[in-house]
């Protein structure tokens, strides 16, 4: 990331001047500006939701690409399930209903000026700030394993333009009879709980039709994970014998990788040799906002549980997987869900409209497990003076049981499902 000293900055914001609105004119017309750092689940829904009802005023969406590539149903490309076009979605609508999406990559956030720079040389004037950057992956946290290694082992986490969830579904496709996939699954807090886990049983349903002789190891530097039991019992109900889950304190943490010879090796020096190898480092709040001072020593940005103002800055709001706020986990719906929450909180003193005192936030995570099979978490949570807390008797998690008595569950599960990724994007693009 380019880092500005503050004369610099200075400078640039005078070189771009001529292409910016000038601010008593901006106030004057509209009740003020809104700034909005990236296009996903946070920051798209934040937009959409901001113009629906704050349409006097002026939003900005500041994001890198031109389409946006879902995480969530990214495994099911490599199950064989769904095509890159059909998790990218298109910006247009966000434009439709009047907000400015400008594709640029924010470098660098000047919290006492109120104003974003951009790559690309313009500067932009805020008078609240949205930020919805996602994670950074932890280069070198796994020995061997920066960025150069991620096109030999990819770690398809987030979905860019796509190339690393196609490059690993061509390695599934290009794997050796018999072969061997490795997993590399990082400790908490990383980006959707569940998700390593989906793709486990994505892998398999591909393997199962196509190399029903390879092996999956997913080594795993946890002791349990999200929806455990659900997920071993597809796993034996599916696939048998095909994928091995070795857990951390059975040396599952894979602390150094050979991309060279195709090794993964372990915390007490065991050397596994994979065919196609899948590393999802530890991570962290992306650059954007560590770099500006509001990440904390953890590497994610402390909040104000009903606002989501960054605790380091006024007027900067940090909503989903970039902010620390357990018991939520870093999913697509919560950044749905509390991206409408910043904006009436950035927007109240703007519009004079009332924040909520008392908000509450939802989460549904569906996971395919396979063909028409499917489970689900959901979970509601409120805002306290310490941070914020599971609502009590609100939500819960699909039944376990054989398939012989859950299948109807399972399959009305994988439509659910369905409906609500379709209904998600929408809420976020149309």
């Amino acid at each position: 990331m380019t880092h500005l000293t503050r004369r610099a900055f200075g400078a640039l914001l005078g070189a771009g001047a001529a292409t910016l609105a000038a601010p008593g004119l901006l106030r004057a017309q509209t009740s003020g500006r809104l700034v909005i750092i990236g296009g996903g689940f946070g920051g798209a829904s934040a937009a959409r939701f901001a113009r629906i009802h704050y349409p006097d005023v002026d939003v900005t969406l500041v994001e890198p690409q031109t389409s946006f590539v879902t995480c969530p149903y990214g495994n099911l490309i490599l199950g064989g399930k769904r095509q890159l076009g059909d998790i990218s979605h298109s910006y247009d609508g966000l434009r439709a209903r009047g907000a400015e999406v400008i594709h640029d990559r924010a470098t660098e956030i000047d919290a006492e000026g109120h104003r974003v720079a951009l790559a690309g040389g313009q500067v932009l004037d805020y008078d609240k700030l949205i930020v919805s950057p996602g994670i950074g992956l932890r280069w070198n946290a796994i020995e061997g394993y920066d960025e150069a290694a991620s096109e030999v082992f990819p770690h398809a986490w987030w979905g860019g333009d796509g190339s690393q969830i196609t490059l690993l579904r061509a390695q599934l496709e290009a794997l050796p009879e018999g072969g061997i996939v490795g997993l590399a699954i990082p400790d908490n807090p990383f980006r959707c709980p569940p998700g390593p886990y989906e793709r486990i049983s994505m892998i398999a349903h591909h393997l199962k039709q196509a190399n029903p002789t390879a092996k999956i190891l997913a080594f795993d530097a946890k002791e349990g994970f999200s929806k455990q039991g659900l997920f071993q019992d597809a796993w034996e109900e599916l696939y048998g014998d095909m994928i091995e889950w070795v857990p951390g304190n059975a040396d599952g943490r894979i602390v150094r990788v050979d991309v060279e010879n195709k090794l993964f090796i372990s915390e007490f020096g065991e050397e596994h040799r994979v065919d196609v190898g899948n590393v999802i480092p530890p991570q962290y709040a992306a650059s954007i906002v560590r770099d500006a001072g509001l990440a904390n020593d953890t590497g994610w940005v402390p909040v104000d549980s009903r606002s989501f103002e960054a605790a380091a800055a006024r007027d900067i709001h940090v909503i989903g997987d970039a902010n620390i706020a357990p018991p939520m986990p870093k999913s697509g719906y919560v950044a749905n869900s509390t991206a409408k929450t910043a904006v009436t909180a950035a927007l109240a003193d703007m519009t004079g409209r009332p924040a909520w005192d008392d908000p509450v936030y939802f989460n549904t995570c569906y996971s395919h497990a396979g063909d028409n099979y499917a489970f689900s978490v959901a979970a509601v949570f409120r805002a306290t003076d310490d941070g914020f807390a599971n609502t009590p008797d609100s939500g819960g998690v699909s039944p376990r049981g054989p398939l012989s008595e859950l299948a109807r569950t399972r399959r009305l599960e994988a439509r659910y499902a369905d409906a609500w990724y379709d209904s998600i994007t929408a809420d976020m693009f149309s």
